[in-house]
């Protein structure tokens, strides 16, 4: 049977809510799902045996839905979201910040990366009072030399561009409280950056530090296209700087052309009538008509998303509940 979420109610528990939930998107991840739950488990229990994890299954066309059901049968902490297709890591994350029950929430990704050993220090800081607890990468060696420079540059840039202060080399590893993951039910947008979301919802926030490992198994499923889309996607939904800026792009070139017709007149009259040449003429239009073209593709962006916005479809439909 298929249902559909959008920001949906909590499912109800089947007993008493769990301390933790740990929400963990997974895309053809077969190879990763016993190793992260034998690595996560003994260090959830260290911390309270009142924990569940929940998996989304993001469209994976592997056999990561038939590990899942294994992995529920044999512990009944363990829980999973089947989503109808694949919908992208930043809906399914939602998806499964929807379905999480504990009074802390922390996504996670399965590849290990994020060490499991730093929730304890992160559940401690939760219960000195903050509401937030960012996992910060104080070492990104483990990612290649482009992915951390094309990071660097992007967290700069964002961090200029955006309203919102969008912290640096913090991925989706952090712990929210309930009342955190309850606000971001409340935020409807279809195109997330998820990133973006977590800093906008504010709260009272601590920092811990980690060294990034490299993947427990598998491979990656970003690649430099959707890396770029993710960047892209962050920019648009966090500022309005890119469109703004075409106004004083607009006015700079108005006031380079009247400058230009006044030398031109200033020239004519002193040096008589000249022949234009051609291939300044020509490199005029197009490098005016280039900065037209940006422009509407600037504006193309804003207008797509508003588009897809203003249809309103569900932002993910479920097809099974493994575990409930």
């Amino acid at each position: 049977m298929t249902d559909q979420a959008g920001s949906a109610a909590l499912p109800a528990a089947a007993g008493p809510l769990p301390l933790i939930s740990i929400v963990v998107p997974v895309f053809n991840e077969e190879a990763s799902i016993d190793l992260f739950l034998a690595a996560i488990a003994p260090v959830l229990d260290g911390i309270d045996p009142a924990w569940e994890v929940v998996f989304v299954n993001d469209g994976s066309r592997d056999g990561t839905l038939a590990a899942l059901r294994a992995a529920a049968a044999r512990e009944p902490r363990v829980r999973a979201i089947d989503l109808s297709r694949n919908y992208g890591k930043e809906v399914a994350l939602s998806a499964g910040l929807d379905h999480a029950r504990g009074r802390a929430v922390v996504p996670m990704d399965v590849d290990l990366q994020d060490p499991p050993e730093l929730l304890a220090e992160m559940v401690a800081r939760w219960r000195e009072g903050y509401d937030v607890v960012l996992a910060c990468r104080s070492d990104r060696t483990s990612d290649g030399y482009l992915k951390r420079t094309t990071a660097r540059m992007f967290y700069s840039l964002i961090g200029r561009l955006s309203d919102t202060p969008i912290p640096a080399d913090v991925g989706d590893y952090r712990l929210m409280d309930a009342s955190v993951a309850e606000a971001l039910r409340r935020y409807p947008e279809r195109m997330r950056f998820m990133k973006g979301l977590f800093a906008h919802v504010g709260f009272r926030t601590a920092t811990v530090e980690y060294v990034r490992a490299p993947r427990a198994a598998g491979e990656t499923k970003f690649n430099g296209r959707k890396l770029f889309n993710l960047a892209l996607e962050g920019i648009v939904s966090f500022s309005t700087l890119p469109l703004k800026i075409w106004t004083y792009i607009g006015l700079a070139a108005a006031l380079l052309a009247v400058a230009y017709l006044v030398f031109l007149i200033a020239d004519t009259l002193i040096n008589g009538v000249d022949v234009p040449g051609y291939a300044s003429l020509l490199s005029v239009m197009l490098f005016f008509n280039g900065l037209m073209l940006m422009g509407l593709g600037v504006l193309g962006e804003y207008v797509a998303r508003i588009f897809i916005e203003v249809k309103g479809r569900p932002l993910y439909l479920v097809r099974e509940r493994i575990g409930d």
